[in-house]
């Protein structure tokens, strides 16, 4: 187990980003220099991570380059990493809404998948669960349209009934999805309001993704959002 947690582990890791970093070929000396090791072990560590699945063109005496492209080596994560993976992969895959649960699944049994078996039977060693199923109601929600508008930085205009059951019409800059077990709160910046509001999404209706992306950079929305919690 020392070969996939211990100080190898990290060295790989180094030399995997040292090589994303890099988009033309980069010779094996200004790798060992910059890693810290001798040349001999960086030819051991190339290929290691290349039967690990990395795809590290180069040679010798010419360079190396890591070809643009998704690479989960399973040596990245420790014992207890891979079980809060897995744990949080389980939590989404029950609690989030349907896209974003199939989705989930689906990751977990790609990560699964791609571990080595000492790691996987490690992992499952302690059972790990997530609690009691969501409520049906929330088990065919689908927030993706909040996701993709949420990426595009587009306003949302959508009918919204609050707890008094009156209704309103919004126009919402969203930024944020707060996922919980009872239920799922979308944040945003409310034209009506002129302010931050928060909103359930299960008294969302009629939702439509305006054409207009809002003004200001979500990230920039977080912040301020976040500062006032």
């Amino acid at each position: 187990m020392a070969v996939w947690f211990g100080m190898r582990t990290t060295r790989l890791l180094a030399l995997l980003q040292a090589l994303r970093r890099r988009r033309r070929a980069v010779s094996a000396q200004t790798l060992a220099d910059e890693l810290g090791i001798s040349l001999r072990t960086l030819y051991r560590d190339i290929a290691t991570l290349r039967a690990e699945g990395a795809e590290i063109r180069g040679e010798p005496g010419i360079g190396y380059v890591l070809r643009p492209s998704f690479f989960l080596p399973p040596m990245m994560f420790s014992q207890a990493e891979t079980e809060a993976l897995m744990l949080g992969m389980r939590w989404a895959s029950t609690f989030g809404d349907k896209s974003l649960a199939l989705s989930a699944a689906s990751a977990l049994a790609k990560i699964e998948e791609v571990l080595p078996k000492a790691v996987r039977d490690g992992a499952g060693a302690v059972p790990l669960r997530v609690g009691p199923p969501k409520p049906k109601q929330l088990t065919e929600e689908d927030l993706a349209p909040l996701r993709d508008a949420i990426r595009a930085e587009r306003k949302l205009t959508f009918s919204y009934r609050d707890e008094r059951d009156r209704k309103s019409q919004r126009v919402i800059w969203p930024f944020a999805i707060g996922y919980f077990p009872e239920g799922r709160i979308l944040v945003g910046y409310c034209e009506t309001r002129k302010d931050y509001r928060h909103f359930r999404t299960n008294r969302i209706s009629q939702l439509s993704v305006l054409p207009d992306r809002y003004p200001r950079p979500r990230a920039q929305m977080f912040r301020e959002w976040h500062e006032r919690q």
